[in-house]
């Protein structure tokens, strides 16, 4: 469509900004809502595969990305002592890198930096207080007092999105897949030159990812309570029970783990709206519809492709509703299979038993998954 249009983005994370940049750039008017002061990403470090580096180019950040982060071509698989099994090369997208480590925080700066660039306005500080779609457009009132009619509502408002209560109630709540990920920053290593990955008869994985020339993260998923919590004085100590038996380039990481409050710890849930990802002029993206567990590093991915390819499908249709439309049919099945052959390989790694579909998934594998994943979607 030629008719510039005026949308809210719900939220101002990795999705939203890239969304809110996409349009801007072709000329829409964005404004995103986002309930932080201030864009501080929390966490530690994101993969950037090779498609989600396709979608940085598209908007224009790439080169940004690779100077604020680690650029590496090659998965390291070792044993739990640390003897390398494998070091598989990665695939590319087009002319996009392999993969890239950046801090989260460098992530939402440099994408920050190209929506306000781009003309996008970023409200910060609010949320959406109500939202009427009528059909022709959706009138919105922020908590800031901001009111606005829209002619398309997005939430990009993650893994507890206000907007899918909105449409759907709760019948989509985040389900706890039963396992949390414990990460933490460290030093780079100098041998640590892209992902090095160390898995075995442990029931458990741990890798360690490079996220800058000084950075990495050490990370490890384990089966825990849902109501567990580390303890703030002893987490490292609790991270360093649970790593035992590794050796290698991951014991002489967790060596360096002396701070509990450098322990980054997050519960895995998951979210599956099998119901449609827009309702009239709302449409929820990313972890709002579809988050996932981080066994293929897709989910950030995920999101960026969802918002490229809603921007791509506006421009292609002649209204919103055929766009969306059109938006879910190229978006859904591949990030279901995404979160599906995520779940899968979190079940293989950590013993729990898997289903026959789930078994088929396994075929792929991670190093297959990589060359699925670099196809045009």
């Amino acid at each position: 469509m030629t008719t510039p249009l005026r949308v809210l983005v719900h939220g101002g994370g990795i999705g939203g900004l890239t969304l809110a940049t996409a349009l801007a750039r072709r000329g829409h008017h964005v404004d995103v809502a986002e309930l932080r002061e201030r864009l501080e990403a929390l966490g530690v470090g994101i993969i950037q595969p090779s498609n989600a580096l396709h979608v940085m180019r598209e908007i224009g950040v790439l080169d940004d990305c690779l100077a604020d982060g680690f650029e590496w071509e090659v998965l390291t698989v070792c044993d739990p002592a640390g003897a390398t099994l494998a070091a598989i090369p990665q695939p590319r997208m087009g002319d996009a890198p392999a993969a890239n480590g950046i801090p989260r925080p460098a992530l939402a700066r440099v994408l920050a930096d190209a929506a306000a660039k781009a003309g996008a306005t970023v409200r910060f500080g609010t949320t959406i207080a109500s939202v009427t779609d009528d059909g022709e457009g959706v009138d919105v009132t922020l908590t800031d007092g901001h009111t606005g009619r829209y002619d398309l509502v997005v939430g990009f408002d993650g893994i507890g999105s206000p907007l899918r209560r909105h449409l759907y109630g709760e019948a989509y709540a985040p389900e706890y897949t039963g396992f949390a990920n414990w990460r933490v920053t460290l030093p780079r290593s100098p041998e640590v030159r892209g992902v090095v990955m160390s898995t075995g008869n442990l029931k458990a994985k741990a890798l360690l990812t490079p996220i800058s020339t000084d950075l990495m993260y050490l990370g490890s998923v384990f089966a825990e309570a849902e109501d567990f919590r580390p303890d703030p004085e002893h987490a490292h100590e609790q991270l360093r029970e649970r790593l035992t038996g590794f050796g290698g380039p991951i014991a002489e990481a967790l060596a360096q783990v002396t701070d509990p409050a450098s322990v980054v710890y997050s519960r895995i849930s998951q979210v599956t709206v099998e119901q449609p990802w827009h309702v009239g002029r709302i449409v929820l993206a990313g972890d709002a519809a579809h988050a996932s567990t981080p066994h293929l590093a897709q989910g950030a991915a995920m999101a960026v492709e969802d918002a490229l390819v809603l921007a791509q499908s506006l421009d292609a249709a002649d209204g919103v509703p055929a766009a969306l439309t059109a938006w879910e049919e190229r978006r859904r099945p591949r990030a279901m299979w995404v979160q599906a052959l995520s779940h899968a390989i979190l079940k293989q790694e950590t013993g729990t038993p898997t289903t026959a579909e789930e078994d088929e998934l396994l075929k792929v594998g991670i190093p297959g998954a990589a060359h699925v994943l670099v196809q045009p979607y």
